[in-house]
């Protein structure tokens, strides 16, 4: 196992603990919005369908499903950003810590 793998293991090891700890599960996180910048997809694929695929009526009132922003920027963990608004926390620190945005760009 390299270092990498095992520091990702460390990690969800602790989250799990604390997740134990204070009762939480899965769908709590989500509910607080703690995946708010992962694709949707990946969630929905967790939560076993769902809501998964769910059509919202356009404005004419026809059923199409909502339009989702292409992401412009992700990182190794699945986190995207489709670049409008402030940058998410997870590019935040990145940058702040040197990193070039363009590093992140989705070509």
């Amino acid at each position: 196992m390299s270092e990498s793998d095992s520091a990702k293991q460390a990690a969800v090891t602790w989250i799990h603990e604390q997740m134990e700890h204070h009762g939480l599960t899965f769908d709590d996180l989500v509910e607080a919005g703690c995946f708010a910048d992962i694709e949707a997809a990946d969630v929905d694929a967790h939560e076993e369908g769902e809501g998964a695929g769910e059509v919202k009526p356009d404005a004419a009132g026809g059923d199409k499903p909502a339009a989702r922003p292409t992401p412009l920027y992700r990182n190794a963990m699945g986190q995207t950003w489709d670049g409008t608004g402030e940058y998410p926390d997870w590019l935040q620190r990145a940058v702040n810590a040197g990193q070039s945005i363009d590093f992140y760009r989705v070509d």
